[in-house]
């Protein structure tokens, strides 16, 4: 697939620039080329790691209004602070079906602690649908690399998309329409297309076993089987959740998509256990299922 081959050709990109770093080829350069996409970032993960309600990294946030930013409604980025000579990957996250950026707040200075730029975002309106969500995604990503103050500690190379509900139905619809995100994951989605067949971006979906907003029957596991076979692509389904899980803190999403982000984004592969096989069905899962070996 595309994209995994942007992604091995990404890690030789930054394996040449290091070793060109490291030999002081680039001192004359000055600063800027200092910032060298890194393949490990932070100390070597454990399940404990994963889980950790915050990770290695303080981190600082940012507030966005609306009235600043064109194609998105604004809202908060948390990023890592205090770190020279790093460019991060990113992630932008939408909220669902008339809820604001604050109903998914608490996965920025989550995932952010663990190395990334995330950007909770509100939407241009309340009930926008799937598909402008999506276009909204990638809007915030745009803003993120091009114009915001974090834009040069943000990796273009390195972006991924998250949503909630509706917003979760927008991460698939922005993987469609932009094949150079490097991952996606979608939280109890929510979307009338259940087949993407365009897509080559590796996606995890979460679904909600209690779910009567968005029945996993007809829209998380639809959606993930909607997706191309032979695409890294992952579906765990939370064992008596409801649609609204994804709203308050929950130590699996945290985990699981930290792991996701950290292989596809980053290109960490001492993440990779945490991801293929990934976790079984138990007292925190009622469904799993992977295309893995990826």
């Amino acid at each position: 697939m595309g994209g995994r081959t942007t992604s091995f050709r990404r890690r030789v990109r930054a394996a040449a620039l290091a070793i060109a770093l490291a030999a002081g080829s680039l001192a004359a350069a000055g600063p800027a080329a200092a910032i060298v996409p890194a393949v490990e970032i932070g100390p070597p993960p454990t399940q404990q790691t994963i889980e950790a309600p915050r990770g290695p990294f303080a981190v600082a946030e940012e507030r966005v209004p609306g009235y600043a930013v064109r194609g998105f409604g604004g809202g908060a980025i948390y990023f890592p602070s205090g770190q020279q000579g790093v460019a991060f990957g990113a992630v932008a996250i939408s909220p669902g079906y008339t809820a604001s950026q604050s109903s998914i707040a608490w996965l920025g200075p989550r995932i952010a602690s663990q190395g990334f730029v995330v950007f909770t975002i509100d939407t241009l309106g309340r009930y926008d649908q799937p598909g402008q969500r999506g276009d909204q995604l990638l809007a915030a990503l745009d803003y993120l690399v091009s114009s915001s103050d974090v834009r040069d500690i943000v990796d273009p190379n390195r972006l991924a998309v998250m949503g909630h509900s509706m917003g979760g139905g927008g991460a698939f619809e922005a993987a469609k329409d932009d094949p150079s995100l490097q991952a996606a994951i979608a939280m109890t989605p929510w979307d009338a297309d259940k087949t993407f067949p365009e897509v080559s971006t590796p996606t995890l979906v979460f679904g909600a076993e209690r779910d009567t907003v968005a029945p996993v029957a007809r829209h998380a596991i639809p959606l993930y089987e909607g997706l191309p076979a032979d695409l890294p692509r992952a579906y765990l389904e939370l064992r008596g959740a409801s649609h609204f899980a994804p709203n308050t803190s929950n130590t699996t999403i945290a985990a699981q998509s930290i792991a996701w982000l950290k292989l596809f984004v980053d290109d960490d592969p001492r993440y990779s256990p945490f991801v293929c096989p990934g976790p079984a069905v138990g007292i925190t899962l009622s469904d799993a299922r992977s295309t893995c070996p990826f």
